[in-house]
């Protein structure tokens, strides 16, 4: 293992700050510090895909040497250090230690299957990760003394390849820790291992490597250690790869290993969060702890109940990880005999009363075992009590204790740097420290209309400028037909409605469905006098062969000369690409089949840079939708089939509402009425919808609560 500051060449003494600020993922959502980064070589920073390690790496040693004999320089050095030492420093006042002392300085655990912090780490798939990261950078802001656990999946996710009949094809791209701001964490002697798990008859060792992000450090488990079997070392390599044995192994790892890790480290936390059931070994792991430590076990069930919080996702089947109770059992046994419990008392833990069938519930193990569960947004809370209410039986669903705390995004990391110097001019310098305040919000619709929309011009050209550049990449490095640079997007107009479609191709989320009337939708593209544009992106699971069907589908359409090359399909969906989707293109569209999207939090990125949404009534748009801040598809009447409902609103609307307001232009060729709706999306997504209200939110309802050990006065699941 090694780390990044062993891997930068050359610094000059007087800049050797530049190392520790590359080192914690901080600079990635302070302005200054990424235009210091920038400052370097901008030409370097693009190519590096904003990788400040990288780019200390590569940079030419005589442009460092400049830097430091450059006075404006070194002031911008010296501002943004002392920035990152207030901003990081665990003395200092915070939000959480005046409003909560009694619990500022006990920690809270994360435990999450996937962290999206950066794209230069790509351990994330997509949602739940990208949620994570902005849980833990809001709770640096925060002063909240989270740590984070995951797992370091060396060969990420997948990288994705489009053959040229739109098939995608899946490939691995190895990560370099040393170009990432991850450091190995040693145990003592400086040994790698730091904790065992024992499972399927053998110990699997564990080493970890930390990234700062802020002040909260996120934990990755590894187990590439040298000691164990090569097949173990591959444990942790890719994420949501591989058959259900691996995955349960993983689990095992992240559950158990987690909590292992960080007792040999001497972190005690207090409260104990699972984000998604793939982390519910964590439960089953302190439940062992406190049974080998004497506890009886009604009381240790008590205890553990009352130090936890559950997050559920997805009220989608498939998000919900079950396994073969034979291979639970082979997997953890015999760990019921150190917890003092039979076989079947232990498997109980997964067990589910009605769908069973042999299977280890991993969401009914964290439901059984947390204290405080809840879903992630206002309707998702009653599907996953309707999910759920099978555990407590006899139950109606509405007495179901399962809670929301709706998602909210970091907006430091999610608004353009155009809309957030537009807001600090019109705000104040730290605006976003007065999200409660109604008068912020009613300075925001009095912004000159035609100064809002320039910031979005900007926005928007710098989406067509990545645009062309990655596809004059990938026809260099990779592409050999014509077609693929049209449909990259190289012939997109940088001035017509452009509406962009970005999230995982699973077939629920309807992809498609402005597809399926092929006639309808060539006649609005190519409209003469009003134009549209689509921009779709995403990736399918590499197992879903339905959700790569639609992939495919939306790739032949942007093929087909017939749409003049206004649809475009932009492969490899990764955050350096959301970013700058969210931000630059006109309209965002989100058509889930209600009810099975549990949050969606692309539309509030896009809403915190003044993007109207055009969405069903699922997820955080049930809540979210105010009719001045973007379109709603009405919920089909009784008895409608759903996708051709769905499908002939969303033409309408396209047709009547959306395209005749953003073609009416005053004088100045500014579409008013359009803006005044970018306002509006902008007023209600930093008011309701950001990670700062989240996180609060979290504190109040669950943390704070776990930490105290204060159990909700209700009947704990017993089937």
């Amino acid at each position: 293992m090694t780390g990044p500051s062993a891997a930068i060449p050359f610094l000059p003494d007087r800049i050797q700050g530049l190392a520790a600020l590359a080192a914690n993922l901080w600079w990635s959502w302070n302005l200054e510090a990424r235009e210091l980064f920038r400052t370097i070589d901008p030409s370097l920073w693009h190519r590096t895909r904003h990788n400040p390690i990288e780019l200390l790496q590569r940079v030419d040693p005589a442009r460092l040497q400049a830097c430091a004999a450059d006075p404006a320089f070194l002031v911008q050095h010296d501002a943004v250090l002392a920035a990152l030492s207030a901003a990081t420093g665990q003395g200092g006042a915070s939000w959480y230690a005046t409003a909560h002392p009694e619990v500022a300085k006990r920690p809270i655990a994360y435990f999450c299957a996937e962290f999206a912090l950066h794209n230069s780490i790509p351990v994330y798939s997509g949602g739940l990760g990208v949620l994570a990261g902005d849980h833990c950078k809001e709770a640096s802001d925060l002063g909240i003394p989270l740590v984070g656990v995951g797992l370091f999946y060396v060969k990420g996710y997948f990288d994705q390849r489009l053959r040229p009949d739109g098939w995608q094809e899946d490939s691995d791209e190895v990560i370099n820790p040393a170009a990432t701001p991850l450091t190995p964490v040693l145990g003592p002697n400086g040994d790698p291992a730091l904790a065992s798990v024992h499972t399927f008859g053998r110990d699997i060792h564990i080493g970890a490597w930390r990234v700062q992000v802020g002040r909260v450090s996120v934990y990755l488990l590894d187990t590439d250690l040298e000691r164990n079997d090569p097949a173990d070392r591959e444990l942790t390599a890719k994420l949501y790869g591989g058959n259900p044995d691996l995955r349960l192994r993983q689990e095992w790892v992240l559950g158990v290993g987690g909590v292992r890790v960080l007792r040999a480290m001497g972190i005690e936390p207090a409260a104990w969060h699972a984000n998604e059931g793939h982390a519910a070994f964590m439960f089953v792991e302190r439940l062992r702890e406190l049974r080998a430590a004497g506890v009886a076990w009604d009381e240790a069930v008590r205890r553990v109940r009352a130090t936890s919080v559950f997050t559920t996702h997805t009220p989608v089947a498939a998000g919900h990880d079950m396994f073969h109770a034979e291979a639970v059992e082979l997997c953890g046994g015999p760990l019921w005999e150190e917890m003092g419990i039979t076989r079947d008392q232990y498997l109980h833990l997964g067990h589910h009363p009605v769908r069973d069938h042999g299977q280890y519930h991993m969401t009914v193990v964290a439901i059984r075992l947390a204290g405080r569960v809840n879903g992630v947004a206002a309707r998702h809370e009653g599907e996953s009590r309707h999910i759920w209410k099978d555990i407590w039986p006899g139950r109606e669903a509405s007495r179901v204790p399962i809670g929301h705390v709706t998602n909210g995004v970091h907006l430091a990391s999610w608004m353009a740097q155009p809309m957030l110097r537009l807001l600090g001019h019109h705000l104040g310098a730290e605006w976003w420290h007065a999200l409660d305040d109604p008068g912020v919000w009613e300075r925001v619709l009095q912004i000159d209309d035609a100064e809002l929309w320039e910031a979005h011009l900007r926005m928007r050209g710098d989406l067509h400028k990545f645009i062309r550049e990655e596809a004059r990449h990938r026809w260099r490095d990779q592409w050999r037909d014509f077609a693929h640079l049209a449909t990259a997007g190289t012939l997109l107009s940088p001035t017509d409605l452009t509406i962009g479609f970005a999230r995982r191709f699973a077939t629920y989320k309807r992809a498609d469905l402005i597809l399926r009337d092929v006639e309808r939708l060539r006649r609005l593209v190519t409209n003469r006098r009003r134009p549209v544009q689509l921009v779709f992106a995403g990736k399918a699971h590499p197992a879903d062969e339905p959700g790569k069907t639609v992939l495919q589908h939306v790739h032949a359409i942007a093929r087909d000369h017939h749409f003049e090359g206004r649809i475009a399909f932009l492969e490899d969906y990764e955050l350096h690409l959301a970013h700058r989707l969210v931000q630059g293109v006109d309209l965002w569209l989100n058509v889930p089949r209600v009810p099975m999207e549990a949050c969606g939090t692309s539309g509030m990125k896009a809403a915190l840079n003044g993007v109207p949404q055009l969405s069903t009534l699922d997820g955080w748009w049930a809540e979210g939708y105010t009719g001045e801040n973007g379109w709603a598809i009405p919920l089909p009447d009784p008895g409608q089939d759903p996708d051709e409902a769905d499908m002939e609103s969303l033409f309408s609307l396209l047709e009547e509402q959306v395209i005749p307001r953003y073609y009416e232009r005053d004088a100045r060729d500014v579409p008013v009425a359009w803006v005044k709706m970018m306002k509006h999306a902008i007023c209600v997504a930093c008011e309701r919808f950001t990670a700062r209200r989240m996180l609060r939110d979290y504190v109040a309802g669950y943390y704070a609560p776990a930490i105290r050990g204060d159990l909700p006065h209700d009947d704990p699941p017993t089937a």
